[in-house]
């Protein structure tokens, strides 16, 4: 298994550096179900922070893309059912994906609920508002 870094995962998704996007590309191609690519949530969290704030990519945009990776064979994502759980209420809701991700790993905790201040999280999230 192969660990990916945010950067290589970008730079595959994106394309915009003929150099390292040809190297990414090349690794993503390699990887297969003896040697898959791990991504963990760290770094999905990471991008979907980057595809927003540094290319503007819309909602569906990032959507597509996650829902992309968490289906590729040969990508290991951490937490995957977490992380697809949570992308679901992200493609239905205006939730932020770090919000969805937050109460669907409290949930997959075992946690009663997950409190936040949040307004908007606790709308779409099914967070309990803190008041």
């Amino acid at each position: 298994m192969i660990g990916l870094d945010t950067n290589v995962i970008v730079r595959y998704i994106v394309q915009d550096d003929a150099i390292q996007s040809k190297k990414a590309t090349t690794l993503f191609e390699s990887l297969s179900s003896e040697t898959p690519g791990f991504i963990t949530t760290v770094a999905i969290i990471e991008l979907v922070w980057v595809l927003q704030g540094c290319y503007g990519s819309t909602r569906g945009e990032i959507a597509e893309v996650l829902d992309r990776l968490t289906r590729t064979k040969n990508i290991i994502i951490e937490q995957h059912a977490s992380v697809r759980q949570a992308l679901q209420t992200f493609t239905n809701s205006k939730a932020d994906f770090s919000d969805c991700l937050i109460e669907r790993f409290s949930h997959a905790a075992h946690c009663e609920y997950t409190v936040t201040f949040d307004r908007g999280a606790s709308k779409y999230t099914g967070m309990r508002l803190l008041e």
